[in-house]
């Protein structure tokens, strides 16, 4: 990224180019939860949750795709979830897989159940490495 590009394009238009490296699925809507659920029978489901508005939770993501280096057809599905404009979704995930709502937080899940939660520094990307 040049001095062009932070001269003249927000913090958020460079977080969308870098969202945009890593294989992210934007968490949108709550029948995806349904699907998340199903899909974590086969493969192991990250949801990264994140607050736009927080300098934390915009450092912590900054360091994951930083330091992303998996296959990007490896057997995990990365989930993004922009917590402030899908708060809603962001409860219902705290209460379906019984785990206290943070930002920015890591939720790792393998045949149903969370095998891992972090928050804040602690949600990095070798975590999700441990259970692919």
């Amino acid at each position: 990224m040049g001095l062009f590009d932070k001269a003249f394009k927000s913090q958020r238009d460079i977080s969308k180019k870098e969202i945009e490296e890593v294989p992210w699925h934007a968490l949108t809507e709550q029948k995806q939860l349904d699907e998340i659920e199903a899909e974590c029978e086969k493969k192991t489901i990250a949801i990264f949750k994140h607050s736009t508005r927080c300098g934390i939770s915009r450092m912590v993501l900054s360091n994951f795709e930083k330091s992303f280096d998996l296959e990007k057809d490896g057997n995990y599905k990365l989930y993004f979830l922009d917590l402030l404009a899908n708060r809603d979704i962001s409860n219902e995930v705290a209460v379906r897989f019984d785990v206290r709502h943070e930002s920015p937080q890591l939720i790792i899940l393998k045949n149903r159940k969370v095998v891992h939660h972090s928050s804040h520094h602690s949600a990095r990307i070798e975590d999700l490495k441990e259970f692919i």
